[in-house]
Parts: structure tokens; sequence; C-alpha cells
């Protein structure tokens, strides 16, 4: 019997879709089983919302370059564990303007005599280039990684990009001379464009640089916080903090349903991002602080404020505990958690509902991530 073609051929190297060749109902009900199996001893978890169009969902697309043998300069990702590059032209996930723009780039790369940096010796220019693409306003970003921060002719090979694709609206180069496998450098010029790019979400609208965290799978996204503020049931006189709040995404979408909204977040880039945003859309009831959420929410109770609901939506390694620990000292009426990684969110509900008379009310999952196994959950706790 002749073996099924996979949707993808780099699928089995990449190992980015572990649902590629599965049809898209059969991944929901799969994920469906995963969220009940690891979240069914809170409560009842709701049906998993899914895509209409699981394909090309990714506004945010990041490709490795290396030198191969035989093929001169190539563009992919890293092999599931380890640093070898597979040559992607193509992807299943990612935005396919996105793709095209990265291929252009490998090609413009070859026709400038740019060589591709090599980590085991440090030497080479182009590292990475990262695509970011505004779902709403088709803006389009693309980061150039660079191991040193000259580019040579780097006018003439903006001028070249730009012709391919007048859709682009700002290029930056970001430098990374470091033996990390971090992508982004701490340094950063922008050779083309205003260096952001705006998106549409929620009825705001929202600067994104390109550091700074912004959901990739924005139709989803949508879902997601719509379903997060309606389980903060909010009446216009509350108080609300965001936690881990990033460009403030949440704390903006929520804003024009509270009395005052409070964002925290660690990411400089992004805080800087989320103070603009707030302008852009004229909202005057949000502040957005940079500092540790839970240090942040710490010293709140220490100063006996009070807070009505508190967002939370942490890294794939959930909460600290110092922070759920402020959490419970502060005591919101309601917590709205949504989380990347239910293995973790099942961790911090325990520590929670363990710990105090909060209790979980509803689960959500959203399927954030079609064909991949992650799943993301939206989780309504309120005090008893």
């Amino acid at each position: 019997m002749e073996k099924k073609q996979s949707l993808c051929p780099v699928s089995k190297k990449c190992g980015g879709c572990q649902f590629v060749d599965m049809p898209y109902k059969e991944q929901l009900k799969k994920k469906q089983q995963q969220a009940e199996q690891l979240l069914k001893e809170f409560g009842k978890v709701e049906k998993i919302i899914g895509m209409e169009e699981p394909a090309h969902y990714r506004n945010k697309v990041h490709a490795v370059f290396d030198f191969q043998k035989g093929k001169g300069i190539v563009s992919g990702i890293y092999q599931e564990k380890s640093h070898r590059v597979v040559p992607i032209e193509s992807c299943l996930l990612e935005n396919e303007k996105a793709d095209e723009i990265i291929r252009s780039v490998r090609e413009l790369a070859k026709s400038f005599k740019y060589k591709a940096y090599d980590e085991d010796s440090g030497y080479g220019l182009l590292r990475h280039v990262l695509v970011r693409v505004g779902h709403a306003t088709g803006e389009i970003m693309v980061v150039l990684v660079l191991g040193s921060p000259i580019l040579p002719s780097k006018n003439h090979f903006v001028k070249e990009l730009c012709k391919l694709y007048p859709e682009i609206t700002t290029i930056l180069i970001n430098v990374n001379s470091k033996r990390t496998s971090m992508v982004l450098g701490e340094k950063e010029q922008v050779i083309f464009g205003k260096g952001y790019i705006e998106d549409g979400l929620c009825g705001r609208r929202f600067r994104i640089s390109a550091k700074s965290f912004y959901q990739v799978n924005s139709v989803q996204t949508e879902v997601l916080y719509q379903k997060a503020i309606s389980y903060a049931a909010l009446t216009g006189k509350e108080t609300v903090v965001d936690a881990y709040c990033g460009i403030g995404t949440i704390a903006l979408a929520a804003a024009g349903q509270a009395k005052k909204v409070i964002g925290v977040e660690l990411n400089k880039d992004a805080v800087r991002d989320a103070v603009t945003n707030a302008k852009i859309n004229r909202i005057k009831n949000a502040d957005f602080y940079l500092n540790d959420a839970g240090r942040f929410l710490t010293q709140m109770a220490e100063a006996g404020e009070s807070v009505d609901v508190v967002f939370l939506d942490p890294p794939r390694s959930g909460s600290t505990e110092e922070f759920l620990d402020a959490l419970l000292r502060i005591s919101p009426k309601r917590v709205v958690y949504i989380s990347c990684e239910p293995e973790t969110l099942a961790r911090d509900l325990r520590y929670l509902t363990g710990k105090s008379s909060y209790r979980v009310q509803e689960i959500a999952p959203v399927d954030m991530f079609p064909f991949t196994e992650n799943i993301e959950a939206v989780c309504f706790l309120s005090r008893k």
C-alpha cells in the first residue's frame, strides 16, 4: 500500500506541526480531550472554539539563514532539538506574503553577495529575518538580524526589496553579535519607514515594535479576548489589572468597560508601545508600568489598594508563586487567567483554589495554534 504524501515535505525534520496531516475536526477533538483530561478536576470544560480557515494564521514569521554546500544560502528553521537548519520554502502555518518576502530576501542576499552567519565560527553577516504582518492593516515589518552592524549597499538593498513588495512599510536592522540562541539582539536601527507597524484588534489600533509580544494568530486573539472580557463582567465601575500586559492589548480592549485599567509588564519596548497605544486610541483611564507582575501586585497589596478584576496572561511556564500569593493578598472579585499551556494552568489553579476561597467558574479552550498540539485556554475564577 502506497504511503500517503504529507501536506508538508519537511514535517518530519521540523517537528513544528504535530497534527499536520490530521483533518481539522480531528485536531479539535483531540485538543478537547487533552484540555478535559488536564482541567476537568476544576469544572466543566466548554467546547473548544476552532477556526473557519485554519491555515496560514501566523502573522509573525521567523527564518534562520545558513550556508549549505551545493545550495549556497538557505533559509528555514532549526530542526527540532538541534541547531541544524532545515531549508523551508513555504509553511502551512505562516502568512503566505511573509514567506514570499523571506524567499526574496534570501535571493537578494545571494545577488548582493551577503554571507550567512556561521554559528560555530562567528563569521558571516545574515543571521535571521523576521517578518510581521498587520492582519487588519496589511502593514509589513521586515527585521534583518545581522552578526555585525553594517549592511553593505544598504540603500540599494532596501530599494530592491521595496520594489518587489511595495506593501512593506518598515525595515529594520537588528544587531546580534553574541553566540546565543536568542534571535534578536539589543541594538536596532531603522533603515526604512517608521520602525514599527500598526494593527487593528478588538476595535482598537495597536503599535507593534520588533521586540514586543503580540499574539501570532490575530483572528483567534479577538475570539480569546472577547471571551476573557465577557468573563470579567465589567460594569464601568471596576479597577482592573492586566498582568503580563505586553503592548496593552487586553487592557485597552477592556478599558471602555472599566473605571480604570492598570497594565504591568517587564519588557520595556512593550511598555513603551502600550503607553503609545493608549494615546493612539485616546484612552485616558489606562496606566502602564514597567515591573515584574508579582512584585507589582505585592506592592499594591502592601499599599492597601483594592482591585476588582485581574487578567493574567503569563508565559508558557505559567505564573509564579510570588504573583499568585500577591493575587490572593489583593483578593480581586474575579480573576481571568489566559494560558497557552494547560499543564502550568492546572498547576496554578491547584495552587489558587487550594489556598483560598477562589473557585473556577468556567474554562474555555480556544484553538490559537492549528496543526500543532498547543492549546490556549481562558479560565474564569471568582471568590465563593
